[in-house]
């Protein structure tokens, strides 16, 4: 099948060199919007800016072209809430223009990582909740729909139990925002510190019950549940009605899949046929580095991509 970088060179080609005498303007193959991906994702990954800058270029524009010319049709964006209006603005509507869905991106904090939610201490929801009323004209100019939510740390001097309710009584405040817009949070938990308040997905399942609200959902990261918890596809199977989102990255390392432990080809064919069998899709967002630098590292992610979603259906 004719790729769209080859379609376009050979048409824009002869056109430009019956005008010009040069076929320069054939390598601008990225501008157009009718093409033909270079391959068919049965899931929808979701790269993040600078993933593939050293074979699109530093706009992000141009990464997001590049992104669907190789099939991807995803993109997060952890830091969308600090790029200016206009800027989100024309994200979203190149997304559009791709046929590319917006995943998350990170509810900000009011530049105050430590802001507890387990503490219940009211400048923290306050901050919180006004970040949660600015993720929602943000999620309108970019077309997003989930955002990510991390509790913070433990309070050591109050109970687990209070710390519990704490913030469950936040995100629910937080669901009254974000609900009437049909967005949804997802609560991430995480292995990167052991002070951390959420970190296993069970947890994170209990307060997500306790919120009961389709805006506060689970951000399922398999990485961070594979350092965590382990045994991912049960707890998969376990968390399954609270799971409304997936990273990636495999351990150790947090690169690629096929360059750690994980069998990604077994998680994403589980997850394929479990949310086909209900009519459900996840966005699954590529949350991890390159295994090498350079160009070639940015071939070898995607060919790692095709390698673990050639499982059959």
């Amino acid at each position: 099948m004719l790729q769209r970088r080859d379609f376009v060179k050979s048409t824009l080609g002869l056109a430009a060199a019956a005008m010009t005498g040069s076929v320069a303007n054939a390598e601008n193959w990225h501008s157009q919007p009718a093409f033909v991906a270079k391959n068919k994702f049965k899931l929808m990954y979701a790269p993040h800016f600078g993933m593939f800058s050293n074979s699109a270029g530093k706009d992000p524009i141009d990464q997001l072209k590049f992104m669907a010319d190789q099939g991807f049709t995803a993109l997060e964006d952890n830091g969308m809430m600090g790029r200016s209006p206009e800027e989100q603005e024309k994200i979203g509507k190149e997304l559009n223009r791709l046929g590319m869905k917006m995943g998350v991106f990170v509810v900000d904090k009011g530049g105050n990582s430590q802001n507890s939610l387990a503490a219940g201490k009211k400048e923290y929801i306050d901050i919180f909740l006004n970040g949660c009323k600015r993720a929602v004209e943000v999620a309108k100019r970019c077309n997003a729909k989930f955002m990510t939510v991390v509790p913070g740390d433990f309070e050591r001097n109050l109970p687990i139990g209070i710390q519990t309710g704490h913030v469950i009584d936040a995100l629910r405040r937080g669901s009254d925002i974000l609900a009437p817009h049909n967005l949804t949070m997802v609560l991430e938990p995480l292995s990167d510190t052991p002070n951390l308040f959420l970190r296993t997905s069970d947890q994170t399942y209990e307060i997500c019950r306790g919120v009961n609200s389709p805006a506060c959902k689970i951000l399922f990261d398999v990485y961070h549940m594979q350092k965590n918890e382990g045994h991912i596809i049960p707890h998969i199977d376990w968390c399954w009605s609270e799971i409304g989102y997936f990273q990636i990255g495999d351990n150790p390392g947090r690169k690629e899949p096929t360059t750690g432990e994980i069998n990604y080809k077994k998680v994403f064919e589980h997850v394929y046929k479990k949310a086909k069998a209900e009519n459900k899709e996840f966005i699954f967002g590529m949350e991890h580095g390159n295994s090498k630098p350079g160009k070639e590292g940015e071939e070898a992610l995607i060919k790692a991509y095709i390698e673990s979603d050639s499982f059959v259906v």
